[in-house]
């Protein structure tokens, strides 16, 4: 599947700031599965310097600055990309394996599992999620059925509602109240499934706007998506799942980046001098080339 991504990000100031610094994570990242075949990043007003970071995690970063005094940021992301995911997997490691693999493992490369085994900085320990979770993971049952299980729970007791919480709001918050949006259902997956030894990772990206005649249209298909990549052993590698929708990524799924959570994967965010408030607002078109 072929695909053509418009995202275009403002950030309004109601009074000029000063010494504005950004780093934009808007570009794809080079996944399996995922071929890109052209990308342009603009940025209004142009930045005084602009520069492409390589991270430790699977994120493309543009760092930009700016000396002047800034009151609006414009950034237009636009790309074409052809999907082609992998096919399903035909066999599940137990979860005791991949627990053993992953802690075994030397390798220190953008993906490995070693970064996804412990708490970050948003995706913290919560003893209540853990406490809720144990009931999936089994010494015997698969790592893909136990991400499964974890996956349907939070799909059936939880309700999608962009009102329950915002982008700040902590995950034991949304836990609790059992509502939230796909960020909140990603770091609570993430946060049970470490609590038992599975690297799982954050994953911002976007969905399919419209889906094909006679499906169901995703949630989260307007603005940009989070789902769970959970590493499942050396063989199968990096495996998707999607808690808002219920179901494995697929072709409907465009990868930007992989990180240990929102804060390694976010599109915006920076620093300046200033104490005026602001406004950001966004708009995404995913649409297939006629």
């Amino acid at each position: 599947m072929i695909y053509s991504v418009r995202h275009v990000s403002t950030v309004k100031y109601a009074s000029p700031v000063s010494q504005a610094q950004f780093n934009l994570r808007l570009s794809p990242w080079s996944w399996k599965g995922q071929t890109l075949r052209k990308s342009s990043l603009v940025v209004e007003p142009a930045p005084d310097t602009r520069e492409e970071i390589a991270g430790p995690y699977g994120v493309n970063t543009t760092s930009i600055s700016y000396a002047e005094p800034l009151e609006k940021l414009e950034v237009t992301s636009e790309f074409e990309i052809e999907v082609n995911p992998p096919a399903p997997p035909a066999s599940d490691p137990a979860a005791s394996a991949v627990r053993d693999a992953a802690c075994g493992l030397r390798d220190m490369s953008v993906l490995s599992p070693a970064p996804y085994l412990f708490a970050s900085r948003i995706a913290g320990t919560v003893d209540a999620i853990d406490d809720w979770a144990c009931r999936f993971f089994q010494e015997d049952a698969g790592t893909i059925e136990s991400a499964r299980a974890l996956m349907s729970a939070i799909h059936e007791e939880f309700t999608y509602s962009t009102d329950a919480t915002t982008s700040t709001t902590p995950t034991s918050e949304a836990f609790e109240v059992r509502a939230g949006v796909c960020q909140d259902f990603a770091h609570i997956m993430i946060i049970a499934l470490r609590a038992f030894g599975i690297p799982a990772a954050y994953v911002s990206g976007y969905l399919r706007t419209l889906p094909p005649p006679g499906q169901p249209r995703l949630v989260g298909a307007d603005a940009m998506h989070a789902w769970v990549n959970v590493w499942c052993g050396e063989e199968l590698g990096w495996i998707g799942f999607d808690p808002t929708n219920d179901c494995l990524t697929r072709d409907d799924h465009i990868v930007i980046g992989m990180g240990r959570d929102y804060a390694d994967v976010a599109p915006i965010d920076g620093t300046f001098i200033g104490s005026a408030p602001q406004t950001m607002t966004s708009a995404v078109d995913v649409t297939t080339p006629d």
